[in-house]
């Protein structure tokens, strides 16, 4: 396996891309020429997304599985290993199904807590344990999506925004510690228009105002446009001394970096 790879043969792993924010960091990915697996539960979805991914230049894959599953995130890890020889970046962008639903902490039912930890917490320490050896042989990158939200709070959604900040400190920590083997760990704060966001708005319907009352460009982002060209920056060769930061692309809506 060579140590250092070229920008246009990069490998890469981005979670719960079969729709949203994750599937505009495929695209984007793939726009790069870039192979480009799609890690989600949702089948038909996820091949859509990596026909379409192929369709602008890059190679697409899938991998059905679970990111809060130990066996299921090594054999994604494995089978990338085994089909492309090498992995030059990882994503997490996967969430609990429960994100945009909003709840008071007295409210939320400790299953419901124990998924959001289960997706993004566990889901980074699993995949950044399993995808470390191979991100040190490529001088790669691990990136997770968090949210302002993990900045500043947001009422009814305490628990999203607990998950968000602890991914925060998560990736710091890896930043730090990988370092000297010169693998690298970020973080990107989005705020585009996805699924998730729609869902968000229609439960509580004030929201929408609030979001775009307070951002200078008045729009939620792009995801392919707007998020994935940030997000692959970060896995990019050009952003090689970047390190334990959270971009915001946001708009500025988040007066707190």
């Amino acid at each position: 396996m060579n140590s250092v790879n070229t920008e246009n043969t990069k490998v890469v792993l981005i979670t719960g891309a079969s729709g949203g924010v994750g599937a505009g960091v495929a695209l984007a990915s793939a726009s790069a020429g870039w192979t480009t697996w799609i890690m989600a539960r949702r089948a038909a979805e996820a091949q859509q997304i990596a026909d379409q991914a192929t369709l602008q230049g890059g190679s697409a894959r899938i991998f059905i599985g679970d990111v809060g599953d130990p066996e299921s995130v090594q054999a994604a890890i494995s089978t990338i290993i085994e089909t492309d020889g090498r992995l030059d970046g990882i994503v997490h962008n996967a969430t609990s199904g429960l994100s945009p639903i909003p709840t008071s902490l007295a409210e939320v039912p400790f299953a419901d807590v124990a998924d959001h930890v289960r997706v993004s917490l566990r889901g980074t320490y699993l995949l950044a344990a399993a995808g470390h050896p191979h991100l040190v042989a490529t001088q790669g990158s691990f990136v997770a999506l968090t949210s302002e939200a993990g900045f500043e709070g947001k009422a009814r959604l305490p628990v999203y925004a607990a998950v968000k900040a602890a991914q925060r400190g998560v990736v710091r920590s890896l930043a730090r510690e990988w370092g000297p083997t010169g693998a690298r760990a970020n973080c990107v704060a989005p705020l585009a228009s996805t699924p998730a966001m729609t869902a968000a708005f229609a439960n509580d319907p004030a929201m929408a105002n609030r979001v775009l009352a307070r951002n200078p460009l008045d729009r939620l982002g792009d995801a392919e446009a707007d998020i994935g060209p940030v997000v692959r920056f970060l896995l990019s060769d050009e952003s090689r001394y970047v390190n334990g930061m959270t971009l915001m692309a946001d708009g500025g809506s988040c007066p707190i970096t």
